[in-house]
C-alpha cells in the first residue's frame, strides 16, 4: 500500500526558517534508510504558504486566494510518498524519523487510494486511461532526468 506522510507546518516553517545543517544531516540519514528499505517513492519540502495560493471552487466559479494562510496547524511543510506493507509499518517508520522541526511537531500518515478502492465506478475504460496516464507521467519524469 502507498501512504502519503505529511509533515505539518509550524510557525517557524511558515516564517521561512530553514533547518540547520544538523537537521539536514539527520533527515538525509533517515531518507537513506527509507530508500535502502525500498520504502521511499518521493519526498520533498514545501515553501511557506506565503508563496502559495488556493483555488476555491463553488459551482462554475473559481476564486484564487493568495497565501499566507492563517491556520498553521492545517498546513503542510513537506511530504513523503512511501510504499509499505501496512499502516503499522508506516507508523513504525515515522516513529524512527528525526523530529522534522526545531520545535514540537506532528506528522500525519494518509493512505493513498489504489484503483481497486474505487470499485465499479472505475470502469475498465477509466482504469485503462489511468494506467496510460501513469505510464506517460513516468516516461516524462525519466526523460526530464536525462
Amino acid at each position: 500500500m502507498r501512504v502519503m506522510v505529511l509533515v505539518k507546518a509550524t510557525k517557524q516553517s511558515e516564517a521561512g526558517e530553514m533547518p540547520g545543517e544538523e537537521m539536514f544531516a539527520e533527515m538525509g540519514r533517515f531518507n537513506e534508510e527509507l530508500v535502502k528499505a525500498g520504502i521511499m517513492l518521493a519526498g520533498e519540502g514545501l515553501h511557506p504558504s506565503s508563496k502559495g495560493a488556493r483555488v476555491r471552487f463553488s459551482g462554475k466559479t473559481r476564486t484564487v486566494v493568495d497565501g499566507p494562510f492563517s491556520e498553521t496547524k492545517e498546513l503542510v511543510s513537506g511530504f513523503w510518498l512511501w510504499q509499505v506493507k501496512s499502516m503499522e509499518e508506516a507508523i513504525e517508520w515515522v516513529k524512527r524519523c528525526p523530529n522534522p522541526m526545531p520545535v514540537d511537531s506532528e506528522i500525519e500518515i494518509r493512505r493513498v487510494f489504489d484503483p481497486e478502492d474505487f470499485g465499479a465506478a472505475l470502469t475498465p475504460e477509466l482504469r485503462e486511461q489511468e494506467e496510460r496516464l501513469r505510464a506517460e507521467t513516468a516516461r516524462r519524469q525519466a526523460q526530464a532526468k536525462k
